[in-house]
């Protein structure tokens, strides 16, 4: 039989018509592309061992918020792990597959940023070609899988190949995988080359908690020889290295940390095709495959310096290979990133691709001192390599093309801008002292300024920054993020004029903004915003309650012009960000942190770079993306007004709103609950009006002629006359007719706020939370754009996972006592689910949250906590929940990105002290309790813990 089984292989592998053979101790000659390599691999899985091929996700994570990119070929498989797809899903149905995974490792647990280019193996995007069981093949069938195909297919000599197996922990009760073993035994391994390795190298876990197993791993030695490389297998030899990993999910990794069995095994293969085409190349580099030697080649041409020799460390003088690996690496992710979606930006997974297209510009300059646009140059080198594997790449070229260009521009200017702040300070200070902390505080938080590139340029000339107070600085901002006023610093005082100011302004004549300019902004080419900047005088200056003439260096105080172009907070929209210059003087910033309108004067809130006097001439300039978003969300609300009343009638009314740039909260008057379908129609109404792409029409009009208007929509407040009239999709002129009707049928409001020109940018809209804030009362909060794509996604996990407990409650004969823990794990679920989306909604992009929430039991603030992180990768949260008691239950989880210095367990007891209480957990989630009386200093503790973990 074995003899006949050996037989049929040979016979299908002969039927196959793979065309080429390539053996490691060849020459390059005749040595198969990456492209076929690739092929091979899909091909081999799917017509020789009956596995359904699929295409490559995005690296845009899809409904799991936890991520910041697709780092597996597994990501898109989790819900089948998990037991969460649904069961009529076309997920659930799948038993074998294979795929070849766009995969992108930057930011979060698995993080190779930093690595980049320093050696000749690690990358941001790689390709991952794997293959699946989901219930039907395991230990034997995969490994002799996967031997076949690496020394019948690909002719990789037996003999360089070393494989790994679990060799057991007896802490968690677990022994050595000897039927992993006995299998690549039995497949003619030589037990000298079958090696036993311990948890950390041959356990394989999705997360804290979840599926996960053993694995086994093959490892390729590329020197060979004939000798035994069984000693430099994992010990980071860049002569033996792993080529592919074998996961066998057999167990589940409960809360508690115990393992238990799954009820079903699972098999999860990973291969780096880059790794790969290396070994079949006969290549010692990734570098040197045809995947990156037509990118480096083109860098070559493009800087015209000496060419890529794959030198590193001390023999790459002057970093010049180490610049090409990490442009040629950082250009693939780039484009990989921008196809699928994600562009560079300010947080999250956006902020992450910022950073590599930054470091990429800067060796590009500094290093291989190319020209600007060298990296939007190496695009269609990109997907000339990429493209047939992955034709979206095709398509968007010209748009990665035009994001990279742009992006560049942005960052070359404030590296300029930058160099020209930083000379002109040292050339005003002192000798022999500290180069001040609050410009260079402005340099990092306003321009992006790189801190190590700050430390670079003052090292060269002989001067130290003043670390005391720029971490006085930080702690002050990350305090402020935290929800706290800034150290010694009482609110308002430098934004809300006193009535005696007010008075000695008007008796002084002195006129109220014109604030005109906030609107002053158009659609350009490829559908983008340009917001104009605003040249203005300032007036006055407010500080400490007091208007004065001039305000120092390092003070913070109020900015009265004669005009400007940012929006004040009002009518429930935020106010704008951004900074101002003195006119002609580019290399000074003046931060303005936010705007108030007082008595028809806009106080902007400034720190002052250098001193700032009345009569100084500046340039405003908005903070593009908050202002845009802010504006998505007002138009947003404007259709949530107009949605709510098509769908539940014309009695529905406002009653408050407020708009910030991550979401937006609408309150309204309800004759009974508002039901999830009717929620569904008034989002598919927004949705309807985005798609069309209406204009949105504004204009001035008398007030009185104004209110004429049937239909129209107003809240109980005063209005400015003449009046702003915002109109979608019809022209003001129109409703404003006698006897028109056609603002019956769309929205029609009085409002002062920003908005979209088109609603199309709006993108999409998802209501994230509904309820009653009074009888008769109701508030939802909505987010859109990108936002609401992952609030979606996330809503979907949960729908799965109350599936799934339906599911097992239908299909097991279960108890009174198993029926009521189901019913109650739904009941947490959802619970937790709530709260977590309202303190996302309070705390939307922060660092740290700390905060206290009502929760019925311990297991469910834990389960808001680990919502909250879930939604927001890269936070760190500590919650109180007081009881009727008098006890106070705490929870807490840190962010992965913060380990080893924050610990969760060291976090919550700190907090639980303060109450008299105890604590206990481990470095990423933690749990306890305490006493009421110590709440107040418990959350003080909190905040003061997480700063000086967070600052080292």
């Amino acid at each position: 039989m074995a003899a006949a089984g050996r037989l049929r292989r040979r016979v299908l592998l002969l039927a196959v018509p793979w065309r080429w053979r390539c053996s490691p101790r060849r020459g390059a000659a005749g040595c198969p592309p990456a492209g076929q390599v690739r092929a091979a691999f899909l091909r081999f899985f799917e017509e020789r061992h009956g596995h359904r091929r699929l295409p490559s996700a995005p690296v845009r994570p899809r409904g799991d918020p936890r991520l910041l990119f697709v780092n597996a070929g597994m990501n898109q498989f989790k819900p089948i792990f998990l037991g969460t797809a649904h069961p009529r899903s076309e997920l659930a149905q799948h038993r074998r597959v294979v795929n070849s995974q766009k995969c992108v490792r930057a930011g979060g647990k698995h993080n190779d940023l930093e690595d980049v280019g320093r050696d000749t193996y690690h990358h941001t995007f790689f390709e991952m070609l794997g293959n699946w069981s989901f219930g039907d093949y395991f230990k034997e069938e995969a490994c002799s899988m996967a031997w076949e195909l690496l020394t019948e297919v690909y002719e990789i000599p037996k003999d360089r190949l070393y494989v790994t197996y679990f060799a057991g922990d007896s802490s968690l009760g677990l022994s050595a995988d000897e039927e992993c073993r006995d299998v690549w035994l039995c497949l003619g391994v030589p037990a000298s080359h079958v090696l036993p390795f311990p948890l950390k190298d041959n356990f394989w876990e999705m997360g804290d908690t979840g599926p996960c197993g053993p694995c086994t791993e093959i490892h390729y030695d590329h020197v060979g020889g004939g000798r035994n490389a069984a000693a430099l297998v994992n010990q980071g030899s860049p002569d033996v290295v792993e080529i592919w990993n074998l996961v066998f999910m057999q167990y589940s990794r409960e809360v508690e940390g115990n393992l238990l069995p799954l009820p079903q095994h699972h098999v999860d293969t990973g291969m780096g095709l880059e790794r790969l085409v290396t070994v079949l190349q006969n290549k010692h580099s990734n570098y040197d495959t045809d995947l990156f030697t037509p990118i480096l080649d083109a860098i070559h041409k493009g800087c015209g310096g000496p060419r890529y020799q794959g030198l590193v460390g001390d023999a790459d003088v002057g970093h010049v290979n180490m610049a090409y690996r990490v442009v040629a690496d950082h250009v693939r992710a780039l484009c990989v990133c921008i196809t699928d979606g994600i562009y560079p930006g300010f947080s999250g997974a956006e902020l992450v691709l910022r950073r590599i297209l930054r470091r990429a510009v800067r060796f590009c300059s500094e290093v291989l001192h190319a020209p600007p646009g060298l990296l939007a140059s190496l695009v269609p080198t990109v997907v000339e390599v990429l493209g047939d594997a992955y034709p979206e790449l095709t398509k968007n070229a010209d748009q990665i093309m035009d994001v990279i260009n742009e992006n560049e521009a942005a960052f070359q200017s404030s590296l300029e801008r930058g160099r020209r702040i930083i000379e002109r300070t040292v050339q005003q200070m002192e000798p022999s002292t500290y180069f001040p902390a609050e410009v260079a505080w402005s340099l990092y938080g306003n321009l992006g300024f790189p801190l190590d590139l700050i430390d670079l340029i003052l090292e060269e000339k002989g001067i130290s920054l003043d670390s005391a107070a720029f971490n006085e600085l930080a702690l002050e901002d990350a305090k402020q993020k935290a929800g706290g006023p800034p150290a010694g610093q009482l609110e308002d005082t430098n934004t809300c004029l006193d009535v005696h100011s007010l008075a000695q302004l008007r008796s002084s004549n002195v006129p109220a903004t014109d604030d005109s300019p906030k609107y002053a902004y158009t659609l350009g080419q490829h559908g983008r915003y340009e917001f104009s900047p605003c040249q203005a005088t300032v007036l006055i200056l407010y500080r400490d309650q007091s208007l004065q003439k001039e305000v120092g260096a390092g003070q913070r105080c109020g900015v009265i012009l004669d005009r400007t172009n940012f929006y004040a907070e009002q009518g429930g929209q935020a106010s704008d960000q951004g900074y101002m210059i003195h006119l002609g003087q580019q290399d000074i910033l003046f931060p303005v942190q936010s705007v108030r309108l007082c008595g028809g004067y806009v106080i902007h809130e400034v720190t002052a770079v250098e001193t700032l006097r009345a009569g100084d001439q500046v340039q405003l300039f908005v903070d593009e993306a908050q202002r845009l978003a802010c504006m998505a969300n007002h138009t947003a609300t404007h259709l949530l007004n107009f949605a709510l009343r098509h769908v539940l009638g014309d009695n529905t009314e406002q009653r408050g709103s407020h708009v910030t740039a991550e979401w937006l909260r609408f309150d309204f008057n309800t004759t009974g609950p508002v039901t999830v379908e009717q929620l569904q129609q008034v989002e598919q109404v927004v949705q309807d009006v985005i798609k069309r792409n209406e204009v949105v029409h504004t204009a001035e009009v008398p007030l009185m002629l104004a209110r004429r208007v049937q239909g129209l929509r107003a809240v109980d407040e005063g209005y400015p006359d003449p009046v702003r009239i915002v109109s979608l999709g019809v022209p003001v002129e129109s409703v404003l007719t006698c006897n028109s009707e056609a603002a019956m049928q769309t929205s029609v409001e009085l409002c002062c706020g920003t908005h979209l020109l088109q609603t199309g940018a709006m993108e999409d809209l998802a209501i994230i939370s509904e309820r009653q804030l009074v009888k008769g009362i109701s508030r939802v909060i909505a987010v859109t754009g990108s936002q609401a794509k992952q609030a979606r996604e996330a809503g979907q996990c949960l729908a799965m996972e109350v599936d799934s407990v339906s599911l097992r409650m239908k299909e097991r004969s279960a108890s009174i006592p198993e029926m009521q823990n189901l019913s109650k794990e739904v009941g947490q679920l959802t619970k937790a689910e709530e709260k977590a989306q309202s303190m996302l909604a309070k705390h939307c992009n922060q660092p740290v949250i700390i905060d206290t929430v009502p929760a019925d039991s311990l297991s469910i603030l834990m389960k808001v906590v680990n919502q909250l992180c879930d939604k927001s990768p890269g936070t760190s949260v500590l919650l109180l929940s007081p009881q009727a008691s008098g006890e106070v239950l705490c929870a807490c989880q840190v962010s992965k990105n913060c380990l080893p210095v924050f610990s969760a367990a060291d976090w919550a007891v700190a907090v639980c002290t303060q109450m008299e209480g105890k604590a206990g957990g481990s470095p990423v989630v933690a749990k306890g309790s305490g006493n009421a009386k110590g709440m107040q200093r418990a959350l003080t503790t909190a905040l003061e813990f997480a700063q000086s973990k967070l600052l080292k």
